[in-house]
């Protein structure tokens, strides 16, 4: 049972990645690398109703410790039917879909907003220094007493 735990912290901490992923890359853009195919598998996964690969091993390790298996996957079983919502209800589709979508568009949106206007600062030369102006040499004055 402890390994179909850690299966299950592990799916966990996959959903959270793809909800923030994009907006960790605001901070640490390399993140995109791992982000994009994680993302891009589980919106698969999701739009072609499989199977998850890691629910199915929960289970499997589940059934491996005599331990009951669960229906609905791993949103339904361990978040919304929790809430209250069934995992088959529509609204309770769309209600997942914006969730995993509005965080990425936002933050892809932020990133390519970075993306756009990052060529014109690098194509700007820098300002050449401003020389002092004659009275700026000279020693300052100082009246005698």
């Amino acid at each position: 049972m402890v390994l179909a735990s850690a299966v299950a912290l592990l799916h966990a901490a996959t959903v959270v990645f793809m909800l923030t992923g994009s907006l960790l890359a605001l901070r640490w853009p390399r993140v995109l690398w791992l982000h994009v195919p994680v993302a891009l598998a589980i919106l698969g996964l999701y739009l072609t109703n499989s199977d998850c690969p890691l629910t199915t091993w929960e289970l499997y390790l589940r059934e491996q410790a005599g331990e009951p298996g669960y229906r609905g996957g791993f949103i339904g079983h361990y978040i919304t039917e929790p809430l209250g919502f069934p995992i088959e209800a529509t609204s309770t589709q769309v209600g997942i879909y914006l969730t995993a979508l509005l965080p990425n568009v936002v933050g892809y949106g932020l990133l390519a907003g970075r993306h756009l206007t990052a060529p014109a600062r690098r194509a700007a030369p820098p300002a050449p220094p401003v020389p002092a102006s004659p009275r700026s040499r000279r020693p300052p004055h100082r009246p005698t007493a």
